[in-house]
Formats: C-alpha cells, structure tokens, sequence
C-alpha cells in the first residue's frame, strides 16, 4: 500500500535547496519529526480558532484533525500529502444555527455531519464521472457568491457576540493582527491571527492587573456583569492527560462543549448543506496546487480527496468535533521545504492526536477572551469573504455579462442580508441556505435561457485562487501571503 513503506531519500538528508522529497520518499526519522512538528505549528492556529468561534471544543478538534489527517492520507493512497485541518467554511452556517432557539452543539455537529456524508458522495461520483462535471455544476462565478456570502453573513456575530466583550482589545487585537500580517514575511506573516490571539490575551490579562475587571455583556447573556477579561479559573483544576470531557451545563447555564452524540434538524442541516460547495472548492484547488508543486497527475486523486476529506469531516463531528479541510498553511510549508513526504504528515497527525488528550490544553483555549476573538473574527470573516471577489478576479469573471450579474447579485444579498423565505409555522429558509440556492440555480437558470452570444461568453473556467489553481481552507493563507508568493507556492501554471 502506498500510503506507507517510504523510500529512504538519499542518505536520509537535503542535499541542497533545489532537493526535492517526493510523497513516497522520507528524510531520516529525525528530520521527518522535525517536518512534521513544522506541520503542526502551521495548522494549529486555525483549528483551534475556529471550534472556539464556533462553540465547539477545541481540544477535541485537534484530536479529531490527527485522525481526519491519517483516514485521508489513507483514501488517497498517500499520494497527496495534505493536513486535515478546521474548516472555515461552516463558520457562518453554524452561527445561524446557534441564533435559533434551543440550539445546541449536537444539533450542529449533526448538520455538519450530513453535510461530510454529502461531501463525501460528491467525492466518490467526482472519482467515477471524472472532474470535468464539477466545474460545470460549480463555476468560478457560483463558487466565488457561495464563499463571499459565507463570511459576510457573519458581520452581526462579531458586531453583537464578540466586540461588545471589550472593544479596546478587540480594536487593538485587529490592529495587531494586520500590522503583523502587511509587515513581515513568509512564516511569521502567515501565523497573524495565532500571534494577534497570543497578543490579545497578553493583553488581556495585563489590563485585569492594572486596571482591574470590566463590566460588559459576555457572549450568549443578556445583561452586562463585572467579569475579569482572562479568567483561567478552569485551567488549574484540568488535569494534564485525559480524554476531551463530555459536553455539559456550566454553573451559569450555559452549555460547555464537549464530546457529544449528534441530533439531526432539518433546518439545521439545510443551512451548512451550502459550506459543501466552498469545501469542493478548497480540495479542488489544493489538490491542483500539490499536483503543481510535484509535478504530478493529481486529477485522478481529486474525487478520493474529496471524498476523505468528507469522511474526515462525518467521523469528527459524529463525536462532536469540527468540520475538517485540506490546509493552505501546509501546502505553505512544502513549498518553502520542497519536502513533500508523507510521513511528515503521518507524524504531525499523531502529535495533534496527543495534544487531544490534554484537558488542561483545553481549558486553556477555551479561556481565551471574547474580546480578542472579536478582534480576530473582524479580519477573519472578512478574509473569508473577499476570497469570493479573490476566485472572481482569478478566474476573469466578467460582471459586464448578466447571466453573471444578475443571479449572482440576488444570491448575495439574501445571504448577507439574512433574507428569509417561510413556507410553514415550522419551516424557513434563509440567509446563507436561500442565497447559495438562489446563486447557484438562479444562474443555470439564466444561462439556459440567455441568448446563445451571452451563453458563450459566460464564465465557465477552472476555479483558481491566488498563484494556483486554487482554494483555502481559512480564507487567511492567500490573502496575507508574501510578496513573492514563488517563494511559498513556486511558479503560476502557465497555459
């Protein structure tokens, strides 16, 4: 089997920085765990950001990426290094659900859960019927709607849940995060919002000392109370090694995520079902940027990639993870390295599995204040957002056309706008779910029955991102990259 029994490279060592590791070959297992710790600081930061701004644990999302990682390298027959780690994309979907009464998390781990089952059906008919059809049924012009609306629609969530908690750390947090991101390059560029959050609790706890607690509305209350800004009362009494604790009520009546069954609500699952496009997107583009970088025919691997990162994304929820994705911020790290073993992957997985069995790590993450998660969410949601206008100017969409225009226009604005359709006391649709709908059939609809010179002229290239034929996984990685983007993903395909 080839996702194991790597070949020696060499004497185990680089020869050089033109060396080139290939996915079947490994370094010596020293350097190998050197590799794969780079792996594990790249993805960290996203994957614990993210269960965090969705209420669900981050200690079990990191366990959960580990073996989401090792079942994907196993589908794809270790032939496309990837990391699987939280995905960006259900963000906004989630946030929806939360906003609906009686919502818990295993109401939203079970809409994420059938949105993997689907992603991973989509994966299994892309492998059969080849990949030609998904850019037919998903467009650059569709797919760029879909992930604009996605984090647009989450402007009220950092307006109403996370800035109120302390605006002035949340400003300073945002400032911090685009100093760093615009004033230095490669790596350290690339990590802003992990450093803009080590730098917002810093803060945090400093201004607890100096000037004492802070009366404001913490996220999900109704009233304001004096609260210290970094309470870690939870840290201490975490033991070092166990598993993830079992989802709870907190003293104040709030839920505390844990591991959990999933439950199933339509209503739910309608609205994460859409986060399944931007997904196909993100694998698309990754698999194309590693095919780029190997010199390799990745295309007949596109529907296994898609498909395991579907069953990652089923197997981690079913327990009450997080929806997984193929990482940019790893794909960032082989083309600096020009290593693109497998092993190396095999090894950050298992290291993100053992921080999975700290509790204390856990309670740690789960400490960090509100108003630093404000402060990082503003630039977040937006990035996620604008990578939709980034897959449009890439791709040459061109707006002067109406079958682009006019569908797409509606789409967003009824997912921005939070637009509702109610067809029963019991039953709406609304916000991301209608817009990405309206996107998405609104434009076949248009392009069936323009006129045949509109229907020629309408967008219908490959999705591509950046340098690359490409997608991301947080909306960060393309947007905050160097200004040499050949230093960190080599040459744009030419032709």
């Amino acid at each position: 089997m080839a996702a194991f029994g790597w070949k020696l490279h060499g004497d185990g060592g680089l020869t050089g920085p033109d060396d080139v590791v290939a996915p079947d070959e490994r370094l010596s297992w020293a350097k190998t765990v050197g590799l794969g710790a780079q792996h594990v600081v790249a993805m960290f930061g996203a994957t614990f950001v993210f269960p965090l701004v969705m209420g669900l644990n981050p200690q079990l999302a990191i366990m959960m990426s580990g073996i989401a990682t090792i079942i994907f390298l196993l589908i794809v027959d270790g032939k496309v290094p990837s990391y699987l780690g939280t995905s960006a994309s259900f963000v906004g979907a989630v946030a929806a659900i939360r906003a609906q009464e009686g919502a818990t998390s295993a109401r939203v781990t079970g809409a994420i859960m059938i949105a993997g089952i689907v992603l991973a059906l989509v994966g299994v008919a892309i492998h059969f019927l080849g990949s030609g059809v998904l850019h037919r049924v998903l467009p650059p012009v569709v797919t760029g709607a879909v992930v604009m609306l996605i984090g647009f629609n989450l402007a009220p969530v950092v307006a109403g849940i996370y800035w109120p908690q302390d605006q002035w750390v949340a400003l300073l947090t945002m400032l911090f995060t685009i100093v760093v991101a615009v004033a230095f390059k490669g790596f350290i560029g690339r990590i802003s919002v992990f450093l803009a959050l080590i730098f917002g609790t810093a803060l945090s706890w400093i201004l607890d000392k100096t000037a004492g607690p802070i009366t404001s509305v913490l996220g999900g209350a109704t009233e304001a109370t004096e609260h210290v800004r970094w309470n870690t009362s939870g840290v201490g009494s975490a033991s070092w090694l166990g598993l993830p604790l079992k989802t709870t009520t907190g003293a104040d009546g709030m839920e505390v995520a844990g591991w959990h069954m999933p439950s199933f609500s339509m209503a739910a699952i309608l609205l994460v079902l859409p986060a399944v496009i931007a997904l196909i997107a993100e694998n698309t583009g990754h698999v194309k940027a590693v095919a780029e970088m190997t010199g390799k025919d990745l295309d007949p691997m596109m529907g296994r990639a898609i498909a395991g990162d579907g069953v990652g994304t089923t197997l981690a929820s079913f327990v009450g993870g997080s929806p997984t994705t193929t990482y940019a911020e790893n794909i960032g790290v082989m083309a600096a390295t020009r290593v693109y073993s497998t092993a190396a992957y095999w090894v950050a997985a298992l290291v993100a599995i053992i921080f999975g069995f700290s509790p204390k790590f856990g309670a740690l993450v789960f400490s960090i204040p509100g108003g630093v998660l404000g402060g990082i969410t503003v630039v977040l949601y937006g990035m996620i957002g604008l990578l939709g206008a980034k897959i449009w100017k890439e791709n040459g969409v061109d707006f002067g056309n109406p079958i682009n225009l006019v569908p797409v226009a509606a789409g967003i604005i009824i997912g921005v706008g939070d637009v509702q359709m109610k067809f029963t006391d019991n039953f709406s649709l609304g916000g991301i779910s209608l817009g990405t709908i309206v996107a998405v059939g609104a434009y076949h609809l248009a392009k069936a029955l323009a006129p045949a010179d509109l229907r020629t002229r309408a967008d219908g290239a490959l999705i591509a991102v950046g340098d690359y034929t490409y997608g991301d996984s947080d909306g960060i990685d393309d947007l905050l990259q160097d200004d040499n983007p050949e230093d960190f993903y080599g040459r744009r395909p030419q032709g």
